[in-house]
């Protein structure tokens, strides 16, 4: 995928395209390649990590005055964890920008947690080395926003098809109404999940469960319904 529609899904125009094409290189395609290792998005996995855990302990301590030490480790933790990380990143459909090999490709790699994880770290590292720790900030508060309030209100992660309906149900709407499809073998199938209103579509996922397809198009959903695009 082209780096200029990359940062339309991110909405973040770099100064040096360079940076983000890194981010999104996905080790399996520097071996496949005989490349310098160096080359893929690990590294910058590495600074987004560190960057990911000061936006999060910033915003943590000053939203919870009153909670000691281990309560905040822990709220931190589930915040940064892989799955969290990789919610985010199916909202971005980042998966189809990451350049990575055949066989990792070929066994469902674009929709690993893992390598989404990866490669939502690696561009809050490519963020941060572009334009600073205050971008940076911003991309991670509007992209982990959600999943921030839910565990600031409630203690836990947010339920995207629940808080989609009661947007709609705010909104005088119906409740929407999910199209699944799936592809490939019984053993590495993935689903594609469509949020119907009206008709229309306002929100897609995918996954590798009817679950996880579903939670992602929510996400994308209430997004779009945010944002005043549905």
């Amino acid at each position: 995928m082209e780096i200029s529609k990359c940062e339309i899904r991110l909405g973040v125009v770099f100064r040096d395209r360079g940076l983000l094409s890194q981010a999104l290189v996905h080790g399996s395609y520097i071996n496949e390649n005989h490349g310098n290792q160096s080359a893929s998005n690990e590294r910058m996995e590495f600074l987004g990590d560190a960057v990911l855990g000061m936006v999060m302990a910033e915003k943590l301590y000053a939203s919870l005055p009153s909670k000691a030490e281990g309560t905040l480790t822990g709220v931190r933790a589930s915040l940064v964890r892989r799955e969290s990380l990789a919610t985010a990143a199916r909202a971005l459909a980042l998966g189809e920008c990451i350049l990575m090999g055949h066989g990792e490709e070929a066994t469902g790699g674009r929709d690993k947690d893992r390598n989404l994880a990866d490669a939502f770290e690696a561009v809050v590292g490519a963020i941060y080395l572009d334009q600073g720790h205050a971008v940076a900030r911003a991309f991670v508060l509007r992209h982990l926003g959600d999943q921030l309030a839910s565990v600031l209100l409630n203690g836990s992660l947010p339920n995207y098809k629940a808080l989609l309906q009661e947007c709609l149900q705010a909104q005088d709407d119906p409740l929407p109404r999910y199209e699944l499809e799936s592809t490939g073998p019984d053993h590495n199938k993935r689903f594609t999940a469509v949020v119907l209103l009206h008709g229309k579509a306002i929100g897609e996922g995918t996954g590798h469960s009817k679950k996880a397809a579903e939670t992602a198009a929510a996400r994308c959903a209430l997004a779009a319904l945010r944002s005043r695009e549905v």
